[in-house]
């Protein structure tokens, strides 16, 4: 029974480790994508392509307060840009335009941190799956010794008794003789 549960604790454990390692990869491979998402979205390449193919027909027609102090601003910085032939106004302005990649990056940071805190969790669960094996396989050779030890402990047992029947057998025929 103990041998079969061993068995059966290896296969968990193997099969633990393949789905740990594929998480990994799988987890490795997304914060990868989110990283490159990430690195698109707030790159000079984003900004130059969004200025090109900027359409204000596809902009929406109604907009709330926010939108509109963001925009307000963005238009003063515009203005002040032009005026101070300031590249960085002007860039400044187009990131309070867009400011609403903002909440995008932060899902994609949020997405990032509970990417980590899988990744966490799945490696303290792996070392609990490793730990557990580790104490059933050490109590397994306790037992074993154990077995080896009652083993050994019966069969002298066995010949002590052994030689006892052959002493008595002996000393009954020795009186049978008297």
């Amino acid at each position: 029974a103990d041998e079969q549960f061993l068995m059966m604790l290896k296969e968990k454990c193997q099969m633990t480790d393949k789905e740990w390692e594929e998480r990994q990869k799988t987890r490795q491979l997304e914060m990868e994508a989110v990283s490159k998402a990430l690195a698109v979205l707030s790159g000079d390449d984003a900004h130059d392509l969004f200025t090109r193919t900027f359409n204000p027909s596809l902009l929406q027609s109604g907009s709330t307060e926010h939108s509109d102090r963001r925009q307000e601003a963005s238009r003063i910085l515009s203005q002040v840009a032009s005026k101070l032939h300031s590249p960085r106004l002007s860039a400044l302005a187009y990131q309070v335009k867009l400011d609403a990649f903002t909440r995008v990056k932060k899902a994609i940071d949020d997405m990032i941190a509970q990417l980590l805190k899988e990744k966490a969790d799945e490696i303290k669960h792996k070392d609990f799956c490793v730990d557990e094996f580790n104490t059933n396989q050490l109590q397994t050779e306790k037992k074993e010794r154990e077995k080896q030890d009652l083993i050994a402990k019966i069969e002298d047992l066995e010949m002590t008794i052994k030689a006892l029947t052959e002493a008595i057998d002996t000393l009954k025929a020795e009186i049978a003789e008297m």
